[in-house]
C-alpha cells in the first residue's frame, strides 16, 4: 500500500460524501455518488481487494449510476422547498 496514495483518496471520498449529501439537485448528487462508488472500487484495488474492486465498479459506477440517472430522467429534478 502506498500511503500517500491513500491519503489522497481519502480526503476525495470524503469530499465527493459531503457534498453529494449536501447538494439539492439530485442529477448532481447521483453522479457525485457515482464518483464516489468508482474512488471506493480504486481503494479496493489499492487494497489489493481486486475483485471487489471490480464489483464495485461494474455495479457501484456503472448500474446503479445508470437506474439512478434513468429514474432521475422520469421524476421532478428539484426538491421542492
Amino acid at each position: 500500500m502506498i500511503v500517500s496514495i491513500d491519503l489522497i483518496l481519502l480526503f476525495f471520498v470524503v469530499v465527493i460524501a459531503i457534498a453529494a449529501i449536501t447538494l439539492r439537485d439530485l442529477l448532481s448528487a447521483v453522479i457525485l455518488l457515482g464518483a464516489y462508488s468508482f474512488l471506493m472500487a480504486l481503494i479496493w484495488v489499492e487494497l489489493q481487494s481486486v475483485d471487489v474492486g471490480f464489483t464495485e465498479a461494474a455495479v457501484g459506477a456503472g448500474a446503479t449510476t445508470a437506474f439512478l440517472v434513468a429514474t432521475i430522467s422520469r421524476t421532478v429534478r428539484w426538491e421542492k422547498k
